[in-house]
């Protein structure tokens, strides 16, 4: 099970790398259109260049039409995508200035409490997003420049958000395993460096 779970983590997180690196080329492209449309608008290029500057400006050169309603909705679908890796290779912050000192017991049954904490919380964070996106997908609520559904962000952060639940139960389910078995099922934790 944990080659299955350990592929799915990669491919959101593959997933959510992608929508984020197609974000920050929107944030780029729609600073740098702001940035020229500025220029147009100025003195310097309407004294210059009037006819060439309005022509540019006819054309569309400026920000990108709702570009921080994209960002939004993406952001947070990229967020939960991330999440089932992160959990999976054990790569949260931690701080283990206390649990070094600890006997791998302690530390064990530690993991166990915090790892099904982690999963109580996604499965109550999808739960919760399922409630939202019913909730606007009644209301017909739509986003101010683009006009399109608001629940549609909340759909695609439910996919994340379901996924990265689903890996954390099985890892807190796990987790209690090697606590009742006394013995390592999964790999010790990579962490960043994997």
């Amino acid at each position: 099970m944990y080659g299955f779970f350990y592929r799915l983590s990669l491919v959101m997180a593959w997933i959510g790398g992608l929508v984020l690196t197609g974000i920050v080329i929107l944030i780029c492209v729609s600073v740098l259109g702001r940035t020229l449309n500025g220029m147009l608008h100025g003195d310097v290029a309407q004294s210059v260049m009037p006819a060439l500057a309005d022509w540019l400006i006819a054309a569309g050169v400026g920000p990108v039409n709702g570009d921080f309603e994209l960002t939004e909705a993406l952001v947070a679908f990229a967020i939960f995508a991330f999440l089932p890796l992160c959990q999976i290779t054990g790569g949260h912050a931690s701080v283990d200035i206390f649990t070094q000192r600890m006997s791998p017991g302690i530390n064990r049954a530690l993991r166990v409490a915090i790892d099904t904490v982690f999963a109580a919380v996604m499965v109550l964070l999808a739960v919760q997003l399922y409630a939202g996106l019913l909730s606007k997908l009644s209301s017909g609520q739509t986003t101010f420049l683009l006009e399109f559904p608001v629940w549609w962000g909340y759909a695609l952060s439910l996919i994340g958000a379901v996924i990265a639940a689903i890996v954390s139960v099985w890892i807190a389910a796990t987790r209690v395993a090697e606590v009742a078995t006394g013995r390592d099922i999964l790999p010790a934790d990579l962490g960043a460096d994997h």
